[in-house]
């Protein structure tokens, strides 16, 4: 064991031994001195942190000097009463400190009494309460900012982590402060109490027992208890005084001299006013003119002196290079307002009745589950979904949430916290009773349930759902939706630089000998637009660097993307072992779209008569509707040469229907066709 932990050991046995033997006066002194030393010490490293944390050990070490404090009390009490006698410090404080006069001495002994326990500790310890119970309540939004910088990405696991441990300890610290406080409280009262007995006991041992008058007994227990008291008062204030610095000094990055020096000679103007107050005062009163005047002197002085030093201090912090900013001209630069026009690709808004969603400690995953939609469309989709900013907003309704892409609202949902989602399965069961609402992310009819009802709806067959897993499917399929308006070029650069780590030729060959990087993400936005993943880059790129030599037209260049993806594509819209149903385009439409194609000098495009395309757009709604009913997925199936421009033509009508050339299919894929789109 090490001398530091034995030191400590020790004191605790020191402490016992007090309370049990009794020690003679030269002991009692050195215990004294020690007393009022680790006292002065202890406010002293109240005063020079920078941090509560950095004295964590303060609540238990004032428990620990507070019984030590008392042990030494019953020492000392026990010395005084049974031999008049507590020691030479005792005796110095009960005579040369209050000069004798135990009147005097009792008076500021209860004066210090009362400074403590009604002004400091009664202030300590509210300030101890206040601060334990405000950390505690800030404690959730403490841990949904750093849950949100980390999955912003702004910083690791072992940064949070070591945040998430700061927390904790600062709710520690104060709950222990608020019990601790309680101590420095009864120490106090304590020795009031063992003050009033030294004295009442000790005149009657005085006079009884030693035979003593009444006036050498008054004058001897009087001086000594008064002795006594404010030995153990004065270190009592200190420690006092260094609990309330310790639970009411804000963090900072400096000592508390340094920061009352800084902060209350902020203002040198200020010391000419109060020079001037101090001057009427001399003037208008009989106090003493030499004193207000040298005051005066004294507070001109020290604002005039302040004032060059102020005026000084921007020519020594002076750049060597003049034509760096001043921080006056640094806070009018276009800078700082740049900062402002930063928008968020993804952004989850919410109410404040939501907030238990992506609280960890009321047992919210949200954050949790937004990790895993970005996993999830890695996968699904093989882009990276940018950072998904969540925050709460006030002017929201309490229940509301609202998905921002690019700062415009998308989609906007409410969810009941303490209800669940019900979906019927195609047929409505009366005695299952709720909220009626819309499933946010499909569009469906649904109820809002209790958890009474829970059971019940699952056992008729309803589809049931917490409340996180609507809001996070919503998300889901909102992403899906729009995927290909958050790929950029900076996105498909980081693509881009991912696979060259493991197919560096292909990647070299293609961009930017063949293609621009503004060529490549238009090529993959038109696949994401269509719901097909870009996962499998090095096929895309053996693609574009075969094609990328006969055209530069990117929607041709698409089209033979996913031709080159048609197992993904198959296995996307198919069933193994189960026919694919499908609606193809007549002969007569796909010869009316080939015969609307238009050639510029900026590529081909659609340009069919109102006529034409009302019929077929109305024909293929019809169609797929019909599909539906059936309960298939719809799918439309046409001509390689004419399925992008149906897909433009339909797109905006049908926006989840797939359009599929022939070419799209895998042989082993079985068709049948359960419908045909015409413009008759």
């Amino acid at each position: 064991m090490k001398i530091k932990d034995l030191v400590v050991l020790f004191g605790v046995i020191l402490i016992i031994v007090m309370l049990i033997i009794p020690l003679p006066p030269p002991i009692l002194d050195v215990l004294i001195i020690f007393n009022i030393s680790i006292s002065l010490l202890i406010i002293l490293v109240a005063m020079n942190t920078t941090d509560s944390l950095q004295f964590s050990i303060f609540p238990t070490l004032l428990l620990l000097i507070t019984l030590f404090r008392l042990g030494l009390s019953v020492s000392t009490t026990r010395s005084i009463l049974g031999n008049a006698d507590a020691g030479n410090v005792i005796d110095t404080f009960g005579n040369f400190v209050i000069g004798g006069n135990a009147i005097v001495g009792f008076v500021v002994f209860i004066i210090l009494v009362i400074i403590q326990f009604i002004v400091i500790t009664k202030g300590a310890e509210r300030v101890s309460e206040v601060g334990a119970r405000f950390t505690l309540d800030a404690m959730p939004g403490k841990q949904m900012s750093i849950d949100a910088d980390l999955n912003a990405g702004l910083i690791s696991d072992s940064e949070a982590k070591q945040r998430r441990e700061k927390i904790e300890k600062e709710a520690d610290f104060y709950g222990s402060m608020d019990g601790a406080s309680k101590f420095v409280k009864g120490d106090a009262i304590a020795s009031i109490i063992i003050v009033a007995i030294n004295m009442i006991v000790g005149l009657i041992i005085g006079m009884m027992q030693m035979g003593m008058d009444l006036n050498t007994a008054v004058i001897t227990y009087t001086l000594l208890t008064v002795g006594d008291g404010l030995v153990s008062q004065i270190p009592a204030l200190l420690i006092s005084t260094a609990t309330g610095i310790i639970v009411t000094k804000a963090a900072s990055e400096g000592s508390l001299s340094g920061d009352i020096t800084k902060q209350i000679f902020a203002y040198p103007k200020l010391l000419y006013v109060t020079a001037g107050t101090i001057f009427l005062l001399g003037v208008a009163t009989p106090i003493s003119k030499l004193l207000t005047f040298s005051m005066v002197g004294l507070l001109a002085f020290a604002g005039w002196q302040l004032q060059n030093v102020k005026a000084r201090a921007p020519d020594l912090d002076q750049p060597l290079d003049d034509s760096e900013e001043t921080p006056s001209d640094e806070m009018r630069s276009p800078e700082n307002v740049v900062n402002l026009l930063q928008i968020d690709p993804i952004e989850f808004e919410f109410g404040y009745g939501l907030i238990p969603l992506a609280d960890t400690n009321q047992g919210g995953d949200l954050l949790d589950r937004v990790v895993m939609i970005r996993r999830q469309m890695a996968i699904e989709l093989g882009m990276i979904v940018p950072v998904i900013r969540i925050r709460d907003n006030i002017q929201l309704q309490a229940n509301e949430y609202v998905i921002k892409i690019k700062g415009n609202e998308i989609a906007k949902g409410e969810v009941l916290l303490d209800h669940y989602m019900a979906m019927s399965p195609g047929f409505e069961d009366e005695s299952i009773v709720g909220v009626e609402t819309i499933e946010p992310a499909f569009g469906l009819a649904a109820l809002w349930i209790g958890e009474d009802m829970k059971e019940k709806a699952e056992m008729s067959g309803y589809t049931v759902v917490d409340p996180p897993s609507v809001v996070s499917t919503h998300l889901t399929e909102i992403i899906k939706r729009h995927a290909h308006e958050l790929l950029g070029r900076q996105e498909t650069r980081q693509l881009i630089d991912h696979l060259k780590e493991t197919y560096p030729v292909l990647v070299e060959e293609t961009t930017p000998a063949l293609l621009s990087i503004g060529d490549v993400q238009r090529v993959l936005t038109n696949l994401l637009k269509e719901n097909v993943s870009i996962r499998n880059l090095p096929m895309i790129f053996e693609t574009l660097a075969d094609y990328g030599q006969l055209t530069k037209d990117m929607d041709l260049l698409t089209e033979y993307v996913r031709q080159s993806l048609s197992r993904q594509i198959s296995t996307q819209v198919s069933t193994k072992n189960e026919p694919l149903y499908v609606v193809t385009l007549s002969g007569s439409v796909e010869k009316i779209v080939a015969d609307s194609v238009q050639q510029t000098d900026h590529g081909p495009f659609l340009s069919m008569d109102q006529a034409h395309s009302q019929k077929i757009l109305d024909s293929a709604v019809e169609e797929t509707n019909r599909l539906s009913q059936m309960g298939q997925t719809p799918v439309l199936l046409c001509s390689p040469a004419v399925r992008m421009y149906v897909r433009q033509l339909l797109e905006r009508y049908l926006p989840n229907v797939p359009v599929l050339s022939y070419n799209e299919l895998e042989v082993d894929v079985e068709v049948q066709s359960v419908g045909v789109v015409n413009a008759e």
